[in-house]
């Protein structure tokens, strides 16, 4: 270490969801590293809520973790049902929770704060910048603005977008303190070798001579996406080999419901619960993936390009996900399930995939020109910068 100044100390928070939480996680590995090539270390607070996501992922780092107060909105398009007892009730502890924030941050004495998203980001972010007057980077993973980074945009030092499509969206004032970093993306992402994949998951039935699609709905699976799988399968399996990843509480009913594949079929089907430590293999592996749509999903499979049929989550916060897959379909990056989220579309939307490896390969050269693999180095230097350092 430099003995010219103390270590560089951060304070990251975000969390609630993997959307919010991995992200932190790998601009906070990057930045250690970064600052490691310079002879220089890092100290980390993670502030965060209690029993939480990111409470358990920083447990498991080694991380520092201080919790705070939060104030959850149960959002409704009925402006009136917005001022609910439980909201009122919820939103009273947004005080509670920068007084919480404002002693943390005075005791660890940050050079930045660095706020990922996620109700948590709230309270921590406006104790830096309103009553502590600490650099505040805020990090969107989404197309869109989540609610929590909108709170607190005006006042950060910067606002790091994942997409050039965001800055657009944003009002002038927070335009300007924008820029363009990308979506970190784990960097075992990029270490994937399919033969390891077929050797981890016994995949030794699959044809080499037909593409490999992953279906995923996340790690506890969806039922929407199983069932739309399930009812393509038997076309499915004629066209290629697939890895079904669709949650542990569903196995066994997939298993029952697919049983009825010739046994060719059979062994072109691998069903898990759980894609872990081999996803990146899988990854590798996969010529086409079927999959949700979030904000991590996408910076993933862009950093690899990867083709990908996208059917969005509903329900998921300001409907994002939708948001995410319209754009990258309008750019010809992928396609979206979005008005007809139904078995036939499904098997239209994906057969030109499998059956075209012309079409397969300029979707996924799109893919990748949408990428940035270099996310996280480029969070870092915001981050830095906006301390100063």
């Amino acid at each position: 270490m430099n003995s010219d100044h103390r270590p560089f100390r951060l304070i990251v928070t975000g969390g609630g969801t993997g959307g919010h939480t991995y992200p932190a996680l790998t601009a906070v590995r990057t930045l250690q590293a970064r600052l490691a090539s310079r002879g220089d270390q890092l100290d980390v607070l993670w502030v965060g809520e209690a029993d939480s996501l990111e409470s358990r992922v920083a447990a498991a780092e080694g991380i520092g973790f201080e919790s705070v107060a939060v104030g959850k909105i149960r959002r409704s398009k009925n402006p009136v049902k917005m001022v609910s007892p439980a909201n009122i009730k919820d939103m009273s502890r947004v005080p509670l929770g920068v007084l919480q924030a404002r002693k943390a941050i005075n005791r660890f004495a940050p050079d930045v704060v660095l706020a990922t998203g996620g109700y948590v980001a709230v309270p921590v972010g406006v104790a830096a910048t309103r009553l502590c007057r600490v650099p505040l980077v805020v990090h969107e993973q989404t197309v869109r603005l989540g609610l929590a980074n909108r709170t607190l945009a005006t006042a950060a030092t910067r606002v790091a977008v994942s997409s050039p499509s965001t800055l657009p969206l944003l009002t002038e004032g927070v335009r300007a303190t924008a820029v363009v970093t990308g979506n970190p993306v784990r960097p075992e992402v990029f270490t994937g070798q399919p033969r390891k994949a077929v050797e981890a998951l016994g995949l030794h039935g699959f044809d080499t001579r037909l593409p490999t699609v992953y279906v995923t709905g996340g790690a506890q699976g969806s039922q929407q996406v199983n069932t739309l799988v399930r009812d393509v399968l038997p076309w499915l399996v004629e066209h290629a080999n697939v890895i079904h990843q669709c949650g542990r509480d569903n196995v066994e009913g997939l298993r029952r419901e697919t049983g009825h594949l010739s046994a060719e079929g059979a062994a072109r089907y691998h069903l898990t619960g759980y894609v872990g430590a081999e996803l990146p293999d899988v990854l590798a592996l996969a010529d086409v993936v079927i999959s949700r749509s979030g904000a991590g999903t996408i910076a993933e499979l862009t950093a690899l390009g990867k083709p990908a049929v996208f059917i969005p989550l509903a329900t998921s916060a300001g409907n994002e996900q939708a948001h995410n897959a319209r754009h990258l379909a309008d750019n010809g990056a992928a396609v979206a399930l979005i008005d007809d989220v139904s078995a036939q579309h499904l098997q239209k939307a994906v057969a030109p995939l499998l059956t075209d490896p012309e079409q397969r390969s300029a979707m996924a050269e799109r893919a990748r020109e949408h990428g940035r693999p270099d996310a996280a180095e480029r969070l870092v230097d915001v981050v830095l910068a906006a301390a100063g350092r």
